[in-house]
């Protein structure tokens, strides 16, 4: 089942509000002012962050489930060079660009089209112009929502370009499985298959090393509480209050790559994707004093994103993934979040 409803205007553009029902108890909210996941509700549970009004998602400090692109992520020094040109973006993070830049496709209107079936979707598109941000190409992107029959929902992400360009996309959805507005994830446990990550500078920006996961806390392979880990005296930990890292997955084409348990509602999420890399990032910027959802107050730490990407600043080492979408070949990926309850 999907309802749709007038969500507001951003200049000319109508914003809506699509909720999407799967019948077996998941539940979502999607608005297309940045292809925002604005509520996800399993088992009577709203397990993700968000605001309230599409005003406060203008505003939206924190990226709280928006669609990322053109490129998810830090560029060093907002530029990069492809087929021996360079390329200068928006420098929106420090000496950094972050998430696209200053109007990435986390503040656009897309345009939509529900898909009432058993499995229902809602299919975004979007057009980005050459030059747009500083990125060269002419992108065309197509974002499909989808809850399905097993309680999941999945994110399936498209594209062409005219022009060699970079496309890494991906959504900055925080969880709680405890329900939004419940505290902190600190005793919520993540296991994720994943034996290596690379370590950041201070500006939060991998420098081309890759490290085993083992005796560190970010080694998830057995489980870990984010609280234990969030207590470390570990150096990269230190710096951030937290986990903003990037993981290199185990194994390759689409798989599941983690689960996180919440220790008060039962509620397992099971996560899939068919990226070499997932950024973990546990909400340690989060600003406690804004209201946002249903009027609550998120504490550091009240969320954990699962951004599953290429790995950041690919660009600058060609021992990374890539993230160049030659021209005329397709961009697509699927990622998805399956929902249960433990025994």
């Amino acid at each position: 089942m999907i309802e749709k409803k007038e969500y507001g205007r951003v200049g000319e553009k109508e914003v809506y509000l699509y909720k999407l029902d799967n019948g077996r108890g998941l539940s979502a909210e999607i608005i297309t002012y940045g292809g925002i996941l604005r509520t996800l509700t399993f088992d009577g549970t709203d397990v993700v962050l968000g605001r309230d009004s599409l005003e406060e998602y203008m505003n939206n400090t924190g990226c709280y489930g928006a669609l990322i692109g053109r490129n998810s992520n830090r560029i060093a020094n907002g530029e990069f060079t492809l087929n021996g040109v360079k390329y200068t973006l928006a420098k929106n993070n420090g000496n950094n660009n972050l998430h696209g830049g200053l109007v990435g496709f986390g503040k656009r209107v897309w345009d939509s089209k529900a898909i009432d079936k058993e499995e229902p979707s809602l299919v975004l598109t979007l057009v980005s112009a050459d030059g747009d941000e500083g990125f060269p190409g002419k992108v065309k992107v197509k974002v499909t929502y989808t809850l399905t029959s097993d309680n999941a929902i999945k994110i399936h992400y498209e594209g062409k370009s005219n022009r060699d360009t970079l496309l890494n996309m991906t959504n900055h959805t925080y969880f709680n499985l405890n329900g939004h507005a419940s505290g902190t994830v600190d005793n919520h446990t993540l296991k994720m298959a994943s034996g290596f990550y690379t370590p950041n500078t201070p500006e939060c920006m991998p420098y081309g090393v890759v490290e085993k996961t083992e005796g560190t806390p970010f080694d998830f392979t057995e489980g870990l509480r984010l609280g234990d880990g969030f207590a470390s005296d570990h150096e990269q930990i230190k710096l951030f209050s937290g986990y903003d890292h990037n993981f290199a997955l185990d194994g390759f084409g689409y798989r599941e790559f983690a689960t996180l348990s919440g220790d008060k509602t039962g509620i397992i999420m099971t996560a899939y994707t068919d990226r070499p890399a997932v950024q973990i990032y546990s909400g340690n910027g989060i600003d406690s004093e804004r209201v946002c959802k249903e009027g609550a107050k998120y504490p550091v730490h009240s969320g954990v994103c699962l951004e599953t990407q290429v790995f950041p600043n690919a660009m600058e080492y060609s021992h990374f993934p890539s993230p160049i979408l030659k021209k005329g070949e397709k961009y697509d990926t699927v990622t998805a979040f399956r929902f249960s309850k433990g025994e």
